[in-house]
């Protein structure tokens, strides 16, 4: 099938390359010539395990390539796939611009019957909004539908998100675009991982409520850990008696120093401002967004714990990216805590391996270093924001001898706070009683 991806940020780039590696003929739309140019030469501006590899090779079998010639694309293809930015606008509202630009193209550009579909996150009633644009802006009346097909990629697991989902929602109104999208998906369907098939506004609020859950799952467990630090729990055991519940499951209630990244933060607030729209109140997400904004600052205190003047002090960070496995900064934890530190007279080390080249743009006055080692070397305490694998089997006695003092202020919990009181550390993580 011939289709066209607008927008080659996080999740147009990954969609369109999946798209070819399931055998479709895939162009990748960009206004950006400087990223296009980047893509044609195989240069990939994201890092995003295994997405690197797969684009070379559908590049070289000439199954995906990058244009900025929105013309050409959306004339030679039967399916347009709108996957541009929606970032916070005015009170916090999705910002519709580009996607509303997308449409004004598609309207003058349209040479036959074509499935359009919002693939970007977008408030309830925007297929609605991207049709009337479409037959605003034809010269001539040509049949068209407007298809939501909304994203749930994981940073770090999009290639497998994208090609082993748990579901594909598909909000269709008519049969003839259900058909189109079922023969694009149906390879990667799977009898207890279905196609979803629903109208176009519940598919829009599908996207919003899965996230505004997931966040609404890490707040509240954030709550719970500032009741076992009061009360003497252990958060990760809570954590594992409410999973074996098979109503609530595993996923999502690990504690920590609050979320970050594109999704999270601004679909929250986002799907706050469309129910205050509608008149509907949005109590629990005002709660979930005030628990997170608290937990990205509850560190500072237990790092005063241990080492209360932190003026002149260094202070090794360990993880700057969101999360692990992607280079993401945006709306990271470690911004608020570094600038907290800045704040009160501190010297950062820091390291991550992969968000480095992400966090100058966005943090000053910092010391980068290559490897954690490095980074605790001399240091007055160390501050883990971001649960990087590599760190978790580290040598706890070469930790012990490099810092300055065995202080660790653990805001993923990496680390068993038993074992390491054993070793000797000073150690305070995120809602752990010690024995």
């Amino acid at each position: 099938m011939k289709i066209a991806v607008i927008g080659t940020g996080y999740v147009g780039l990954t969609v369109g390359t999946c798209l070819a590696e399931l055998g479709n003929d895939v162009i990748c739309v960009d206004v950006d010539e400087n990223k296009v140019n980047e893509l044609n030469n195989g240069k990939v501006p994201i890092y995003e395990p295994g997405l690197e590899d797969m684009l070379e090779r559908n590049f070289k079998e000439k199954r995906i390539s990058f244009t900025t010639d929105v013309k050409n694309a959306i004339e030679s293809s039967e399916v347009i796939f709108i996957a541009v930015g929606t970032p916070p606008g005015k009170d916090h509202k999705a910002d519709l611009s580009f996607v509303r630009q997308v449409a004004k193209d598609i309207g003058r550009y349209m040479n036959g019957y074509k499935v359009i579909v919002d693939k970007s996150t977008v408030p309830v009633g925007t297929a609605q909004l991207v049709g009337e644009i479409v037959r605003e802006n034809q010269a001539d009346s040509v049949e068209f539908d407007v298809v939501s097909n909304p994203e749930f990629l994981r940073e770090g697991e999009a290639i497998n998100d994208f090609m082993m989902p748990d579901r594909v929602v598909i909000g269709a109104d008519s049969e003839k675009a259900k058909k189109v999208m079922e023969n694009i998906y149906k390879g990667i369907a799977r009898v207890n991982k279905p196609i979803m098939f629903t109208d176009t506004k519940s598919a829009e609020i599908i996207k919003y409520a899965s996230n505004a859950m997931l966040a609404t799952r890490i707040s509240f467990m954030n709550e719970i850990a500032r009741l076992c630090e009061r009360s003497g729990g252990d958060v990760k055991e809570v954590a594992k008696g409410m999973g074996l519940d098979s109503r609530i499951g595993p996923r999502f209630l690990q504690a920590g120093a609050g979320y970050g990244g594109s999704c999270f933060p601004k679909d929250v607030k986002a799907l706050a401002q469309t129910m205050n729209h509608h008149e509907v109140e949005s109590k629990i997400l005002q709660s979930v967004e005030q628990v997170n904004y608290e937990q990205k600052r509850s560190l500072l205190p237990k790092i005063k714990k241990l080492v209360p003047d932190i003026n002149g002090k260094t202070i090794a960070i360990w993880g700057l990216a969101f999360k692990p496995k992607t280079d993401d900064m945006r709306e990271a934890p470690s911004i608020v805590i570094i600038d907290q530190l800045q704040g009160e007279g501190a010297r950062i080390k820091a390291f991550d391996p992969e968000a480095e080249e992400s966090a100058k743009k966005m943090l000053k006055d910092i010391e980068y270093v290559k490897d954690p080692y490095d980074a605790i070397s001399g240091a007055d305490i160390l501050v883990i924001v971001t649960e990087w694998n590599e760190f978790r089997n580290l040598d706890k006695g070469k930790m012990k001898e490099l810092l300055k003092e065995p202080n660790i202020i653990d805001g993923r919990n990496v680390y068993d706070p038993n074992e390491m009181k054993e070793l000797g550390f000073n150690y305070i993580g995120v809602g752990r009683g010690v024995k």
